[in-house]
């Protein structure tokens, strides 16, 4: 369907003002127009879109579920009409950048995926930490957007989450590791070094959740961190165990740098998906960030991604 050329910019502007303000009183002395004036055009714009975007009572004007799924769009339209019209103003066509909060589940093949499919259209900046970390600057708008397992953590409240993809954890070990050949299994795990999500994360969770579950008194010896590139090369240079993100090992398991222990079961997995702040304003970069996302995410639902 072709956009209706009979919505114009006031039209955007003049919901969006109401959806912020959630009072047409308010919204009004904001645009510097008669409340009649807004009214008019607010009925201009649902008869032009079929829908009712607003529910009219004495404590205001709330979005309905229409009105809402408008705002996911209309807000990210206006906005990167905005920032266009001042960049060329400005004569600096400065690029777009997205500032992206990446755990360290979705760091070694989700995010580079991602990156590839959008860097001709915008910057990608990214800020690695843990989940309780990237969630504040989130809240505090220093990042657009959070992505990794994030939901066991109490600074997500209040956020909005959306899920991608599940996955689970698994033990790997580098080749020729003796507990590959030890006939009696996992009894002996506990006596090789383990490298470990840093205690507190979300991810920790799932990692210590893995143990209970097959019975394994964890090794004293533990390196703890959230680097994936520091734990590859530790594995790859000891007798370590370590319980990864199955995403993080993906590829060195296909080419044989990383064996994987099967235990016989496993973990469940977990809820990769992305974390945005409802009450700040989505540019064009993060919603082209999400959308790239959800594509990637929905590949790796149905098995398309490698």
């Amino acid at each position: 369907m072709n956009i209706d050329t009979r919505i114009k910019f006031r039209h955007l502007v003049c919901f969006l003002e109401v959806a912020r303000q959630g009072s047409l009183a308010r919204a009004a002395d904001k645009l510097a127009i008669s409340q009649p004036a807004l009214s008019k055009t607010l009925k201009e714009l649902e008869i032009l879109l079929e829908a009712t975007l607003f529910e009219r009572g004495k404590k205001g004007s709330t979005l309905t579920e229409a009105g809402a799924a408008f705002l996911r769009y209309a807000g990210p339209s206006v906005q990167s009409l905005r920032e266009g019209v001042n960049s060329l103003r400005s004569g600096m066509h400065e690029p777009i950048t997205v500032q992206l909060g990446v755990l360290s589940t979705v760091e070694s093949l989700l995010v580079p995926e991602v990156v590839c499919r959008l860097h001709r259209a915008l910057v990608v900046s990214v800020m690695t930490g843990p989940s309780a970390y990237l969630l504040s600057q989130l809240r505090v708008g220093e990042l657009d957007l959070v992505v990794g397992r994030m939901t066991d953590s109490p600074l997500i409240a209040g956020l909005t989450f959306e899920h991608l993809y599940s996955e689970s954890m698994t033990l790997v070990v580098r080749a020729g590791h003796p507990a590959l050949s030890d006939p009696r299994g996992r009894k002996n795990l506990e006596d090789y070094p383990l490298v470990l999500p840093s205690a507190g994360t979300t991810i920790r969770k799932f990692a210590d959740s893995l143990f209970v579950q097959h019975g394994i008194t964890p090794s004293r010896q533990r390196l703890e961190t959230l680097s994936v590139a520091l734990s590859r090369r530790y594995v790859q240079c000891s007798q370590a165990i370590w319980v990864a993100p199955h995403d993080a090992v993906r590829q060195d398991l296909r080419q044989g740098e990383l064996v994987e222990l099967d235990l016989g079961m496993r973990e469940p997995g977990g809820s990769v998906g992305l974390c945005s702040n409802p009450a700040l304003p989505v540019t064009a970069a993060a919603q082209w960030c999400m959308e790239t996302l959800r594509e990637v995410g929905q590949e790796y639902r149905e098995g398309r991604y490698p």
